[in-house]
């Protein structure tokens, strides 16, 4: 009887245990279930995609000019202000012509004097009275002098300053008083014209984009002034020199400036052409331009953060039908600010998880070849 004790305590005993170690294993079952039922996924699918690249911009006219003085006198009247719409040829603004009127009346009794005694010179050797050294010199004097007037009445020409195109007023003109100094580096501006029918935006594209930038290509744009309106423009050009030249070694003013451009962002100039009918769109405003490098109907996507890259290059996990998951590789098409085409590698419908789940994660699949990756760069 006692030996029949023993034995029945110990087979208890194994039943516990086992029922123990049958309840744990139950228990971490169910705990895996909920967790493979708990990760987030997306369906493969498809969808019209759009690729774009964004820049930033300056708002100008296609066609402006800066109105200065070819002779330097002090202004006497200006004649238009800002905003006003001007003509080719009007006159907009006078020079004081008063140093300028003297000069020419100088010049022209000079020419007097002189044709007086060419004249006479030229009589005087017609009779063998003068030779013909004095005829040369009477006859030089005499060019020279109406050289001189023709340059003085061209200045004195210069004192009314016409419009050299059609267009407004931008800004305000220099007043009355003011001297217009000429020259060809620094000139007086009196005033800024342009033909704001037509605009263009010089916008600055980052070099890991401006491959993807093709003359024609369309684009949105907004800017500060109207919230929620968007415009539309064209790329009409593209620079084929960075913004600073540092190509150029020539324009480098030394090895440590060289060495800086080397180590900054290089941007590139592209230009395009303004839609804007109602001609609200001002001078100087900041555009924020988006570029449309590429469009594809019907393609097959998943969103961009379910993308992973590796040594091995980019996949995304997959949930199975029985839960598990696995590492599939892809080759990726277009990319939008959401999605990111995928040319091989799915089929429409399969589920992308969307959360990062570590590898060696139970439940997922093993797989030798696929060496898990890092969380979607």
């Amino acid at each position: 009887m006692k030996f029949d004790w023993k034995v029945k305590t110990a087979i208890v005993v194994v039943l516990l245990v086992a029922a123990g170690i049958g309840g744990y294993r139950y228990y971490q079952g169910q705990q895996e279930v909920k967790k493979l039922a708990a990760v987030e996924t997306t369906p493969v699918t498809r969808m019209t995609l759009k690729s774009t690249v964004s820049a930033t911009g300056t708002i100008r006219p296609v066609d402006s000019v800066e109105v200065s003085s070819k002779v330097t006198a002090r202004i006497k009247d200006v004649l238009v202000k800002e905003n006003d719409t001007v003509t080719a040829g009007q006159v907009v603004a006078t020079l004081d012509a008063q140093d300028y009127e003297e000069k020419r009346n100088q010049a022209q009794y000079k020419v007097t004097n002189t044709k007086a005694k060419y004249d006479r010179v030229k009589y005087l050797y017609s009779i063998g009275a003068d030779t013909q050294e004095e005829l040369e010199d009477a006859k030089m004097n005499y060019d020279t002098a109406v050289s001189s007037l023709a340059e003085s009445q061209s200045n004195m020409n210069e004192m009314t300053i016409v419009a050299p195109m059609s267009g407004v007023v931008v800004g305000e003109p220099q007043t009355p008083g003011t001297m217009a100094v000429q020259g060809t580096s620094s000139p007086t501006v009196i005033m800024r014209i342009a033909d704001l029918s037509r605009k263009q935006i010089l916008a600055k594209v980052d070099e890991t984009d401006i491959g993807n930038v093709k003359v024609g290509q369309t684009a949105t744009f907004t800017v500060d002034s109207f919230n929620g309106k968007t415009f539309t423009a064209r790329v009409s050009k593209i620079s084929q020199t960075d913004t600073s030249n540092t190509w150029n070694i020539n324009t480098s003013s030394g090895s440590s400036s060289s060495s800086s451009s080397s180590a900054s962002v290089i941007y590139y100039y592209v230009t395009l052409d303004v839609d804007d009918p109602d001609n609200v769109l001002l001078p100087s405003m900041t555009a924020r331009v988006e570029i449309n490098t590429a469009e594809k109907n019907d393609a097959l996507v998943v969103p961009l953060s379910t993308l992973k890259t590796d040594a091995n290059g980019s996949y995304v996990v997959i949930k199975n039908a029985d839960g598990s998951q696995e590492n599939r590789y892809v080759s990726t098409g277009i990319y939008s600010d959401e999605y990111v085409e995928i040319l091989e590698g799915l089929s429409e419908g399969e589920q992308v998880v969307s959360t990062y789940v570590a590898k060696g994660t139970a439940g997922a699949k093993k797989n030798s070849n696929n060496r898990g990756g890092p969380p979607p760069m």
